[in-house]
């Protein structure tokens, strides 16, 4: 996540929900019985109507005053993304097309002898492409391989995936999908700087990496929402509720397409802004009884959640109170405490209306408070310990190295890209999720829903400023859930490496509830500690964990 102007981007991530766990008011059923697509009011409509709401005015003038920059950049841009130049290419190119239309006119007679669909869901729109990767063209790996797009042609979106299968025994290891936040990020970030099969050097060639979660997993990632990566559309997707339609639809026919992989243990992980994705992710998925997704958990890494709570924990992260040195001295950090009230007051009135009325601001005003002073030191926002080298690739220079890899024309030919550039970040996304008010919408309300079927962990690398480990424990533990009680006074116990090696963090463990700090991570965990993040992976993904 990278703090804008007025806004965060890199690593975090976005969706929709059963109706016993209809906490958003702005999602909309369908005539026919499905979930609608979401759409939420738009920051353009509350402009407009700006002068006839003392209230929001009053806010506005405030936010005027204090961050003048960036409330003018805000009344002067536009909140859309220009569609990326694209070219598509044919069906017949592509090895495997799966139709969403043919999918949902699959009806099966169940136990009560009823005709009903094979697999829930509005899919007559979407289409799945795909081509098998020759491992030799890449290197990335000797595994098997698949890339392709996820096709809405009613709305003009196509996301692009790669999945690569397990090292070691993909017929039974389980499948997980791996998402990169921003929001506006691309996972291809994920795959080359973090947890995939290889990495790419300065000299722009690939590297193998033997902490790839693929070890003990098959994984895809996906370069969501559209217009991030090599995904591209004419319209754009601005809240995490319409992209999780996506997701639901992309996960079907991927294992309708290749029902090899269907019956194993599926898990979906991510970082940072993925803390609003995988609840809403999730909750779409198990709303749909009959599907084809065996979902078993899902993993949250310094994640964005629950706002009201994290939020707090800023000052504290940035004036040593998280087991680091402090960034800021001690006028910052009275600054900071002064801020947070207010802070606190404006996410509440965004978690009271779900309105981008009341979120925008919240998101601008708390972005510049707690977070813009830690931000003008040059520290790295993702990890407390050093400066910030390189700001054109989010303080990361092997970003800049990965996009040129992605944009050599034998790259992007044998993955059958068809965007005529590879973007890592697309900044245009990031501004339009957060005047959507996506930014403090409270989706950690999902979560409980969640815990009731599902094991759920939270992790976080403890170097990380941006999304810390003390705004993640403090949200785990003020969660209202039937295990609350017994989870949230647990004491944090080490955490040993393989269960009985060296100490590479603390965790604690309730029911299906599990928060994880690990130690000497920034932001990214796998990128800082490759070992103990797979470690992690291995023994979360064979249930060590669950249940306890």
């Amino acid at each position: 996540m990278k703090v804008a102007t007025s806004a965060l981007l890199f690593g975090a991530a976005t969706t929709v929900l059963a109706e016993q766990q209809q906490v958003f008011k702005n999602t909309k059923p369908s005539n026919d019985g499905s979930d609608s697509k979401g759409s939420l009011p738009s920051w353009n409509d509350a402009l407009k109507h700006l002068n006839h709401n003392a209230e929001f005015r009053e806010v506005w003038d405030e936010l005027t005053m204090l961050f003048p920059e960036a409330t003018e950049q805000t009344m002067k841009n536009g909140f859309s993304s220009a569609p990326k130049p694209h070219t598509r290419k044919a069906d017949s190119e592509w090895d495997h097309v799966m139709k969403g239309a043919d999918v949902q006119s699959v009806w099966v007679e169940n136990s009560k002898g009823e005709k009903e669909r094979d697999v829930d869901g509005r899919l007559d729109a979407y289409s799945l492409r795909t081509k098998k990767v020759d491992p030799k063209s890449l290197g990335v790996d000797t595994v098997k391989q698949y890339s392709g797009y996820l096709d809405d042609d009613e709305n003009d979106k196509h996301l692009f995936y790669w999945f690569f299968e397990s090292r070691n025994d993909p017929k039974n290891d389980p499948v997980i999908l791996w998402l990169n936040g921003g929001p506006g990020c691309s996972s291809l970030t994920g795959l080359f700087m973090e947890l995939g099969p290889s990495s790419v050097t300065k000299e722009r060639e690939v590297k193998y990496n033997p902490a790839s979660w693929n070890s003990n997993a098959s994984v895809i990632f996906l370069d969501q929402p559209v217009n991030v990566g090599y995904s591209y559309s004419g319209s754009s997707v601005s809240n995490t509720v319409a992209a999780g339609k996506d997701v639901y639809a992309l996960l079907t026919l991927f294992f309708k397409q290749f029902p090899e992989y269907a019956s194993q243990d599926f898990h979906i992980a991510g970082e940072s802004y993925a803390g609003h994705y995988i609840p809403v992710f999730a909750s779409e998925i198990l709303s749909h009884k009959k599907r084809n997704i065996n979902l078993k958990s899902v993993l949250i890494g310094n994640g964005l959640t629950d706002g009201l709570t994290q939020y707090e924990y800023y000052r504290p992260m940035a004036c040593g109170k998280g087991g680091w040195p402090a960034v800021l001295g001690e006028s910052e950090c009275q600054a900071m405490d002064n801020a947070l009230p207010r802070c606190q007051s404006l996410i509440q009135s965004c978690y009271n209306s779900e309105s981008v009325w009341s979120c925008v601001p919240a998101s601008i005003y708390c972005n510049n408070a707690m977070i813009g002073p830690y931000q003008r030191t040059g520290q790295n926002v993702y990890d407390v310990r050093g400066k910030c080298e390189d700001s054109s690739n989010l303080c990361y220079t092997e970003m800049g190295w990965i996009s040129d890899y992605l944009n050599k024309d034998n790259v992007m030919k044998a993955l059958g890209a068809e965007v005529s550039s590879y973007d890592s970040c697309n900044f245009d996304i990031n501004r339009n999720f957060l005047f959507q008010g996506d930014w403090m919408q409270p989706f950690h309300r999902l979560v409980p829903g969640i815990l009731e079927q599902i094991p759920v962990l939270i992790y976080a690398g403890d170097a990380d400023f941006i999304c810390n480990w003390l705004g993640n424990k403090a949200w785990s533990e003020a969660l209202e859930w039937p295990g609350q009680k017994k989870f949230a006074p647990l004491p944090l116990d080490d955490l040993k490496l393989g269960g009985s090696g060296r100490k590479i963090g603390e965790i604690k463990s309730s029911g299906n509830f599990t928060f994880m700090r690990l130690h000497a991570g920034g932001h990214m965990v796998p990128f800082d500690q490759p070992e103990a993040s797979l470690d992690m992976l291995n023994r979360w993904i064979g249930g060590e964990w669950f249940g306890q």
